[in-house]
């Protein structure tokens, strides 16, 4: 399989969210994630058993009806739904331990994982870039058992050495993972720093480490398995207009 014939970025990215839901799962995602919105979509084709849940919209809506437009708060993720959560009724459940996985991004992150939503240059109230703040990032990075950030730029300017303001920071007893459209970072339990875990088929460590914004020190990384024809097959099913493209162009 050769990368930009069967797939790219968008797909590998879908399917290493894919592979991070357990049988089981409760799994959230917020606004503005069509990445992970096309993912779990394509994961419940897949035939996997999670409960899936996004902000302000439906629990379990009918992840067979394609997404058609890179929204997330419309009809994509509500029409056939068995229930309807608001924000606050998910902070509760996850604040009392029965959610297992929170898909969240960000602005920056630094090499601690530390990860900046509030603003961009300049200070708190006078920045070059204001952000939406903490809201769900602050919330439930605490206390969810796997947060997973998705961000679908990897650079130096995305991925930097320390962040000028952290909205929120891993939880120091929980794992903590990073997906990338080159690769997978993970903070261990009890560890400081984020460690790469894995590359992705199309990439080399070298670049990894030249679009990174702090020292990278492993030197030997495995190379993450390029989506199988079924991942493929589930993501052309359930996103018949190209919605996992959106963030990529």
């Amino acid at each position: 399989m050769e990368y930009g014939k069967d797939y790219g970025k968008p797909e590998m990215m879908a399917v290493a969210i894919i592979r991070e839901i357990r049988e089981g799962d409760v799994v959230f995602h917020g606004l503005a994630s069509s990445t992970p919105m096309v993912a779990m979509k394509a994961a419940k084709a897949l035939g996997k058993e999670f409960t899936y849940v996004t902000l302000s919209d439906g629990v379990d809506h009918d992840w067979a009806a394609p997404p058609t437009v890179a929204s997330t708060l419309t009809t994509n993720t509500y029409t056939g739904s068995v229930a309807t959560f608001g924000l606050d009724e998910i902070f509760d459940l996850y604040c009392s331990g029965k959610g297992d996985i929170a898909f969240l991004s960000c602005l920056q992150m630094d090499k601690e994982g530390r990860i900046a939503m509030s603003y961009l240059g300049g200070d708190y109230e006078h920045p070059k870039l204001r952000g939406p703040g903490g809201a769900g990032s602050a919330t439930l990075t605490p206390v969810t058992p796997r947060t997973i950030i998705w961000k679908t730029v990897h650079d130096k300017k995305t991925f930097i050495e320390k962040v000028d303001f952290a909205t929120t920071k891993p939880a120091l007893d929980k794992p903590f993972t990073v997906i990338t459209p080159l690769c997978i970072f993970r903070k261990p339990k009890g560890e400081k720093y984020l460690k790469l875990d894995s590359i992705f088929p199309y990439t080399t460590l070298e670049e990894v480490k030249e679009n990174t914004g702090w020292v990278i020190d492993e030197t030997d990384v495995p190379v993450m398995d390029p989506p199988s024809e079924q991942e493929l097959a589930a993501i052309r099913r359930v996103d018949v207009n190209n919605i996992l493209g959106f963030e990529f162009k």
